[in-house]
């Protein structure tokens, strides 16, 4: 049977929106301060039910609470997507780099003119994403406001994505080109699908981002 926490609760948890961990977390929290409270109660005579009204209306309705515990789960999904950014996109850069010290040979007799450009230019721009996300890392220890943050994050992974669909989409077909000419083939392949999932989870993260940074509303 449903008790008057549970349904709480559960209103409390369908307004809520980031990391299901950390989203557990809060609500495990606000269960037991719900129980501390009614214990409380209980212990200066009041009977069960009237404890729970009691320790429910000191919490506070779902339209008050909700948008403090989202504001720690946005903090918690930024950190996430920060993070992210920080150790993957240096990650794939220097990948690509080693790939071609390792597998070097005649890459000039089918490299295109472009191919030093572009290869710059997306290196420059996950050098500045990898930055950009160690920055956030630092400013959400000094700061709990978390939503503006949320969607700079967002806004510049999904902003950036068409323009890195096309420069790098031009750079591993080119890559792919190259290196099956030589023994590097197979490594090739392999780093461009490591490089498409990584680009695929920062898309994933950075639109949980936009998301989690949407004012919660009780339903």
């Amino acid at each position: 049977m449903e008790t008057a926490y549970d349904a709480y609760l559960n209103e409390l948890a369908k307004t809520l929106r980031g990391p299901r961990r950390a989203r557990n977390d809060l609500l495990a929290e606000a269960r037991d301060g719900l129980l501390d409270a009614a214990e409380a109660y209980e212990d200066q005579g009041l009977p069960p039910d009237e404890a729970q009204v009691r320790a429910l209306a000191d919490f506070g309705p779902v339209a008050v609470v909700a948008p403090g515990f989202q504001e720690e789960l946005t903090a918690a999904q930024s950190r996430r997507t920060a993070a992210l950014l920080f150790l993957s996109t240096p990650a794939v850069a220097l990948m690509w780099g080693v790939l071609w010290q390792i597998f070097p040979t005649d890459f000039d007799v089918v490299k295109p003119i472009w191919f030093g450009v572009v290869a710059r230019a997306v290196d420059l721009m996950q050098v500045a994403t990898g930055l950009v996300g160690a920055a956030v890392l630092l400013r959400l220890r000094r700061t709990r406001r978390s939503r503006g943050i949320a969607r700079l994050l967002g806004l510049l992974v999904w902003g950036q994505a068409p323009l890195m669909a096309v420069l790098c989409g031009a750079l591993m077909v080119t890559a792919g080109v190259a290196l099956a000419a030589f023994p590097g083939y197979l490594p090739g392949l392999f780093a461009t699908w490591i490089s498409m999932g990584f680009w695929a989870w920062q898309l994933s993260s950075a639109a949980r981002c936009l998301k989690s940074a949407t004012p919660a509303k009780a339903i």
